[in-house]
């Protein structure tokens, strides 16, 4: 890939819980990918959020759902990638935003991989 062109990649993980192990990982996952893949731009928007917003305080827990709304709808990112052990209810709805916006996601820990073909089977059996 050419130098000036990045793919932009957000990175979904779970967060509530353990929010500051979940960031830790996140960080660790951000390092190795800015150190391994010379051609995307790890984009976790929600770290900011996490240290100004209360992910326990559903008000401020709901405006950092929405701002991470808002950029995913800004139409830069590429695509969503899963990582984690498992997939939260807050990356489901990233991954339903994903595919209304023809975003691509790809899971790329074993527990996402797991959880990504759940989601597709049960979404095949509602129809």
């Amino acid at each position: 890939m050419d130098d000036n062109i990045m793919k932009i990649v957000y990175i979904a993980h779970p967060i509530a819980g353990d929010i500051f192990y979940n960031k830790l990982w996140i960080k660790q996952i951000i390092r190795k990918l800015n150190l391994t893949e010379p051609d995307i731009v790890p984009f976790a928007p929600y770290l900011v959020d996490l240290d100004c917003l209360h992910d326990e305080i559903p008000k401020e827990r709901q405006r950092g759902i929405k701002n991470n709304t808002a950029l995913l709808r800004a139409g830069f990112v590429d695509e969503l990638w899963l990582y984690g052990t498992t997939i939260s209810p807050g990356m489901i709805c990233e991954i339903q935003l994903a595919n209304e916006l023809n975003i691509p996601v790809i899971a790329k820990t074993d527990g996402t991989k797991k959880d990504l073909e759940k989601l597709k089977i049960n979404e095949l059996n509602d129809k």
